[in-house]
């Protein structure tokens, strides 16, 4: 893998810019750790499969979760004014500055709605999973026109973008639909229902392509679908297809189940490529946005338009195989052939060999190159992603090549060793093997919440015991 001098954003639904970073290649003594890990690996294997390896993972895992929920929870509680604090420092101090996302704040609600069915005998669970979903209902749904603002201010006042307009999306408004369903699922509250079900309904009526299938991501505040530039990309697709799986399991309604169907399909026939990777941007009418025809520089303009995320493709695999389940598919040979694909691409290409971890993009200069690696930081909801997808590869396959169960022991210790703040609690935004400057990021901030990691340790919990 070639390491050029691009890096992308944190953001994974915005456009940004692509700017320039100075490459420091790894240490040398990752050579020696990587000599080191694959003698481990040996006994890996079969330790996977022991009983008591798995309980004492299982174990770890659990301190973990506690950890993680103890460092979270009450402390983003915003008391004064509804709904979760979006920004702390690396040691949990607020900032003055807290806007909220309907994406953060949903994610939230969708936690604890978990937690609290998971752990009963805690009732603050319960207690701030209400707290969250009073703050969706009473301050971010549009009352005037439907749907979740994008973005409001700690007291609730919607937040234009930098054109003056209330925009929303489907992005932000497919996770409002996740945190919804999880808390009906939950609480069985009839009120829940009927704000999801009219999310559903709004999204049907002004986001979904009756023609061509699929939904629109951006969207007006009346929710006028922008169908020029890039209307729909993949990153707003898996997780529309997410909530929808999570809608049907709590709602088994018949057009749910439709629009799951559809969107399942076009996750896993259109927007998957034959290597095992996700195509990033579509037309209407689902012809694949690509800049890798053009010229250099027009190319080196816009990778960000066109790159490849590891992290998003070894999700997918697993949001595939939870869409299938739910359909009644969980044999289905093709999905099944699929989400290996996704996750071995993820591993041939995003994955260090070296300490573990998953890079954060790349890009395909040409039809026979590797993969190039345009930004080596391994962000901490890919970390969670492969962990969990890790899991389920090993124990669907327990005798492939590819040996996930040590891959997935290389995995646990790379967020043990590289993620995990024992200091402070909670996971680095980037993994500090590469980018020690971490250990001082934010461990909260609007695009980072904790759902993709307690989803991840409650999964593999689940499995492992």
């Amino acid at each position: 893998m070639i390491l050029t001098n691009f890096i992308f954003g944190q953001n994974k639904t915005e456009s940004s810019k692509i700017i320039m970073k100075k490459f420091i290649p790894h240490q040398t003594i990752f050579a020696l750790l990587f000599f080191i890990l694959i003698f481990a690996s040996c006994a890996g294997e079969s330790d996977y499969a022991a009983t008591d390896s798995k309980n004492e993972i299982a174990e770890e895992i659990q301190q973990e979760l506690n950890v993680k929920l103890n460092a979270w929870y009450p402390t983003v509680l915003d008391k004064e004014y509804g709904g979760f604090l979006s920004n702390f420092s690396h040691d949990w101090r607020p900032d003055e500055t807290q806007d909220k996302m309907i994406v953060t704040q949903a994610r939230h609600l969708w936690t604890l709605s978990k937690i609290a069915e998971k752990f009963p005998e805690n009732p603050d669970f319960a207690t701030h999973a209400a707290h969250g979903f009073e703050f969706l209902k009473e301050v971010m749904w549009d009352d005037e026109y439907g749907g979740f603002f994008q973005l409001v201010t700690q007291e609730g006042e919607p937040v234009p973008d930098d054109e003056g307009e209330l925009q929303k999306t489907l992005y932000g408004n497919a996770f409002a639909l996740y945190g919804l369903a999880a808390y009906y699922s939950y609480s069985g509250k009839d009120e829940v229902l009927e704000l999801a079900q009219n999310l559903f309904n709004w999204l049907d009526e002004h986001s979904h392509d009756p023609v061509h299938g699929g939904y629109f991501q951006p969207l007006d505040r009346d929710g006028t679908s922008d169908r020029s530039g890039y209307p729909k990309d993949y990153n707003s697709g898996i997780h529309i297809l997410e909530a929808l799986t999570e809608f049907y399991e709590a709602w088994p309604d018949e057009k749910v189940r439709e629009r799951l169907e559809e969107m399942f399909y076009i996750v896993r026939d259109t927007m998957v490529t034959d290597p095992g990777y996700l195509k990033l941007y579509f037309s209407e009418d689902w012809t694949h946005l690509s800049y890798r025809d053009s010229t250099e520089s027009a190319l080196m303009e816009n990778l960000y338009y066109d790159h490849v995320t590891p992290g998003h493709d070894i999700e997918t695999a697993y949001l595939l195989l939870e869409a299938a389940h739910a359909l009644g598919m969980e044999d289905d040979e093709t999905t099944l052939r699929i989400a290996k694909k996704l996750t071995d691409h993820t591993l041939q290409t995003g994955w260090d060999r070296q300490v573990g971890g998953f890079f954060q993009a790349g890009y395909y200069f040409g039809e026979d190159d590797d993969l190039n690696i345009l930004d080596d930081r391994k962000n901490w909801w890919a970390q969670a992603e492969g962990l969990n997808t890790l899991a389920i590869m090993a124990d669907l396959y327990p005798d492939d090549p590819m040996n996930y169960a040590e891959k997935f022991l290389r995995q646990w210790e790379y967020i043990k060793t590289y993620l995990s703040d024992s200091e402070h609690g909670g996971w680095y935004n980037d993994g500090i093997d590469n980018t020690p400057e971490s250990i001082t990021s934010k461990k909260s901030h609007v695009w980072k919440g904790n759902y993709h990691t307690v989803r991840a340790l409650l999964e593999v919990l689940d499995r492992l015991k």
